[in-house]
């Protein structure tokens, strides 16, 4: 099942006992591999989403695992949405200690195809419900003396990515928003931190590269092509999330950490690779 076999095997344990975690985008992917690493390891996890079905099973998983969570409906392009999880979240815990905005969309489209209303759609999602989320819970975090803030970002937010635009800008926004918040918050208890997870392979992303018409051979062309000879899975990234909401990372803020396999110095390594085998180095 997607996001979930190192997890499955790994015994309950106590890296985030007793912390309050918000997850969203949590019914999928990353999301849900975070949601359920978080509760193994005895966080009381919320699992936001705009899907009930998706979501509703990942907090399954959750119980049957011996965990705790808890699923709040919630579309992060609205604001109203953002406000009422952070709120429900405090009065079911009483507290909240973790939150991690992953819930992202990622439509295709060139700078001369985007129009103002899709630039819109997508800000709002990948940009806006981070602010508005980061907003509402920092004044939670600070009465309960301290939080960890993750932001599931991009290497497009560095770079960008033709077909990406609105994307990869909503991205870069989303660091800069990380560093504000590391920077004003610091003193408070308060850590944020981004996270780059690489090329993850989800369903999701299956269903994008059949539309684009690249078929399963395509996709295993690529996985070779990558410094460690795969895609990223999710659990790659929800470990790095697990450190960062934990006490084992309390004087790391404000920085990138990447989980991507090295691909995010992909020229550099094709460089190396090249200069091994004895042919040219671009």
């Amino acid at each position: 099942m997607e996001g979930g076999s190192l997890i499955d095997q790994r015994p309950r344990g106590h890296r985030v006992e007793g912390k309050v975690a918000i997850v969203t985008g949590g019914g999928t992917g990353i999301g849900r591999a975070c949601a359920e690493l978080l509760a193994r390891e005895g966080a009381k996890v919320v699992v936001a989403g705009r899907s009930a079905v998706t979501a509703e099973e990942t907090v399954r998983r959750i119980l049957a695992a011996g965990g705790e969570g808890r699923y709040i409906q919630t579309d992060v392009s609205r604001e109203a949405d953002c406000v009422r999880l952070v709120r429900q979240t405090v009065e079911a815990y009483g507290r909240l200690d973790v939150l991690v905005n992953n819930a992202a969309i990622y439509p295709r489209a060139t700078l001369e195809e985007t129009t103002l209303d899709f630039w819109h759609e997508v800000l709002a999602t990948n940009l806006d419900g981070p602010f508005v989320l980061c907003r509402e819970a920092v004044p939670s975090m600070i009465r309960s003396g301290g939080g960890s803030i993750i932001n599931m970002g991009s290497f497009n937010g560095l770079a960008g990515t033709y077909n990406l635009v609105a994307y990869s800008v909503a991205k870069g926004g989303l660091l800069t928003l990380t560093r504000n918040v590391a920077a004003a918050y610091s003193q408070q208890g308060i850590r944020a931190n981004y996270v780059i997870p690489g090329w993850v392979l989800t369903d999701n992303e299956r269903v994008v590269q059949s539309l684009e018409g690249h078929d399963a051979a395509w996709l295993d062309a690529q996985a070779a092509n990558q410094p460690s000879g795969r895609f990223s899975r999710p659990e790659d990234a929800a470990f790095a999330v697990l450190y960062l909401a934990s006490d084992e990372s309390a004087h790391v803020s404000g920085t990138i950490l990447n989980t991507d396999g090295g691909a995010s110095m992909l020229p550099s390594v094709q460089r190396n690779i090249a200069w091994r085998r004895g042919g040219s180095v671009p």
